[in-house]
């Protein structure tokens, strides 16, 4: 037999025995059959000098990775919104009956079905999303920010039960699950281990951060998948028929998933989840509720940051005790003065905890911990993540007292207490205050400037006196060259990095200013409504309150904070170097009278002239509604190539569809 083929059949065969080892959980041959057919394998790879892409051999681990290279995603990771208790789940429910029944009301002639309910674990992992094109894995990556991730393909390519080809051959697909350390698998490789892991959680991560895959493989991970974000060329009626797309084309899913009708039998689900939890071989943090519907989902949408039809309902934290032995006090960009706790270590669920939050001066009053050093207290890992005292145990004798400081802790101002809160006002000379601005304008949500991080501004600051994020953009290339570590490469791209954030957008600049009392989504309301930064600058209180979402409090902080002489010289003095801090440009208003007016659009296929987004900005700037599934109200299809059950849908349903990218491109320009 030729090799090649020998190859490809002996890949086939071992891809179909690791199926069934590590994600049915049915093993069909002995290890000692496997072994000999895999060794066959290695033989003829070393014969020939070639691999194939699927080869069970490259599960193993390559060579060092130089870094991780940043993936986009093909649509945004969205987080999930919590709900803690019944109460909070009874009102996320009530919000959606309300929302459908509203929607229902005024659609009487195409209600939405009756709502169902799916429920799943919610694993403690890292997330994962992998991408597919015509059946093979070409990308896997981290979750990021949600939009950009770090790429993290060669240490996924290690997790036995991440199918390396898959099936469906049919375009682009985007599959979200959650690589994970069985319990099991933790207990065995610490009894080898020369440093035991301290639990699976961080292990797993750890691991898929691991610039060497070898390392990865090592830890034997294992991924369950639970989402389809995007694909091309098939849809889905509700979430049982996306799990069984998973299913068919070799993922593993979790068998803890249920599905309801009754919104009541839900609650009792998650207790009996709950219940479970210690016996499972995998660590879980709570479980998820979904509506099953697509088109409902559809129609409820997103707000800034979750989905409407999606809540992860988290169980109660662990609790234990431990003595409290210190506190610091640290000092953030705003000036607010943290107290951080050192207690004695103690494990709390799988994790040693040294280190907890006190928040501030209230909260240590609130929870009666002002002579509390060197007593025992309660700790909780809230959410299983952010370990918090929540007090002192009764019975404990008086212990010291926490000394509340009168000057900060980093430059030696006098503090002041606001509310609950100390702040040193010495914003001009504090030097955690001034690395902080300039490391959050940096970031990846703000300016964006690539390799920045605040060991960068740390030094910056100390060796070549940068006082504020203006700074930036007057740094040299010889004066980088000075500073230890700073080569000529680095330097060049740090520079080259700072000249490309000068062309960031208004909202990013906003947000990179570090206005009190605004984040994200108030800084693009802001750049969205003005459309210039001298409009934002002059707004008065009564215009920014008149705007949804922004109170009085934070309208107060955005006029004090233009109004401050030093915030708008650093900002003119950002504008003369060069930050341009504009707008998009206003899309030209809607037409009426174009031949896609009034109509809903559906694209599918992959078009050559222009992206699938430029294409839907087009189309409603033309005054189409363009949708992502085929209906009976489809009143067009536009089939690029390799279109698949859209365009067959489409001629079923007998709707319009035009199948010559010329004749789309022609009709956009009339």
């Amino acid at each position: 037999m030729d090799p090649m083929q020998r190859m490809e059949e002996l890949v086939e065969e071992l891809g179909k025995y690791n199926y069934h080892y590590y994600t049915l959980d049915e093993p069909l041959v002995s290890d000692k059959e496997y072994d000999a057919l895999y060794d066959e394998l290695v033989r003829l790879e070393t014969e020939t000098g070639m691999v194939l892409p699927d080869s069970p051999t490259q599960r193993v681990g390559g060579e060092l990775l130089s870094g991780f290279t940043p993936h986009r995603h093909l649509v945004p990771l969205w987080s999930l919104d919590k709900a803690q208790n019944e109460e909070q789940l009874l009102n996320w429910n009530n919000r959606v009956v309300k929302l459908t029944s509203d929607y229902n009301a005024k659609n009487p002639d195409n209600p939405l079905p009756p709502l169902s309910y799916a429920v799943e674990l919610k694993f403690d992992g890292l997330t994962l999303n992998l991408t597919y094109t015509d059946g093979k894995l070409v990308q896997a990556s981290t979750r990021g920010n949600g939009v950009v991730g770090e790429g993290i393909l060669a240490q996924v390519k290690t997790i036995k039960s991440v199918p390396l080809t898959i099936p469906f051959r049919d375009g682009t697909i985007e599959v979200q699950g959650e690589g994970i350390m069985n319990l099991s698998v933790l207990e065995a490789y610490n009894k080898q281990a020369a440093e035991p892991l301290k639990n699976a959680r961080n292990a797993a991560a750890g691991a898929l951060r691991n610039l060497d895959p070898k390392t990865t493989a090592k830890r034997k991970l294992s991924a369950y998948f639970y989402n389809v974000g995007y694909a091309e060329n098939i849809t889905f009626r509700d979430h049982r028929e996306m799990m069984n797309f998973l299913r068919t084309n070799k993922f593993k899913v979790n068998p803890f998933i249920s599905y309801f009708d009754d919104f009541s039998e839900v609650a009792a689900q998650l207790q009996q989840i709950q219940e479970q939890r210690s016996s499972l071989d995998y660590l879980i943090d709570g479980a998820v509720v979904k509506i099953t519907d697509m088109r409902t989902r559809e129609v409820l949408g997103y707000t800034d940051k979750f989905p409407r039809w999606a809540v992860a309902y988290k169980f109660e934290a662990e609790e234990t005790t431990t003595v409290l032995e210190s506190v610091s006090w640290n000092v953030g960009r705003t000036g607010k003065i943290t107290p951080l706790a050192r207690v004695e270590p103690v494990e709390l669920a799988g994790v040693t905890v040294q280190n907890c939050t006190l928040n501030n001066v209230g909260d240590i009053e609130r929870k009666n911990l002002k002579f509390a050093l060197g007593t025992r207290v309660f700790i909780r890992r809230s959410n299983d993540v952010i370990p918090e005292i929540l007090g002192k145990v009764p019975d404990e004798e008086e212990g010291e007292e926490i000394v509340y400081p009168e000057n900060c802790p980093a430059c030696g101002f006098p503090l002041q207490q606001r509310g609950a809160h100390l702040f040193c006002d010495n914003r001009f000379g504090c030097r955690p205050q001034i690395v902080g601005r300039i490391t959050h304008f940096a970031s990846r949500d703000a300016m964006d400037i690539e390799t920045f991080s605040d060991k960068t501004a740390g030094q910056l600051y100390d060796e070549l006196t940068l006082r504020e994020p203006a700074d930036l953009y007057s740094l040299e290339f010889d004066s980088l060259l000075k500073l230890e570590r700073f080569g000529e490469k680095k330097a060049r791209n740090l520079l080259d990095a700072i000249e490309a954030s000068k062309s960031r957008d208004l909202a990013s600049f906003l947000f990179a200013l570090g206005i009190p009392n605004t984040g994200k989504s108030t800084t693009k309301l802001l750049a969205d409504h003005f459309g210039s930064l001298e409009a934002v600058m002059a707004a008065s209180v009564e215009e920014l309150t008149a705007l949804p979402d922004i109170g009085g409090i934070v309208a107060e902080s955005i006029v004090s904070f233009f109004a401050d002489p030093f915030n708008q010289a650093s900002i003119h003095k950002m504008l003369e170097r060069g930050v341009q801090a504009k707008a998009p440009e206003q899309a030209e208003p809607v037409r009426t009278d174009s031949y896609f007016s009034g109509k809903t659009v559906v694209l599918t296929g992959t078009l050559h002239q222009l992206t699938r987004d430029e294409a839907a900005e087009r189309l409603e700037a033309l005054g189409a509604k363009v949708t992502g599934s085929v209906s009976k109200k489809t009143d067009l299809v536009i089939a690029g190539e390799k279109a698949g059950s859209k365009l067959t849908k489409a001629k079923d349903l007998g709707v319009e569809v035009i199948e010559d990218e010329d004749e789309f491109i022609r009709l956009l320009g009339d």
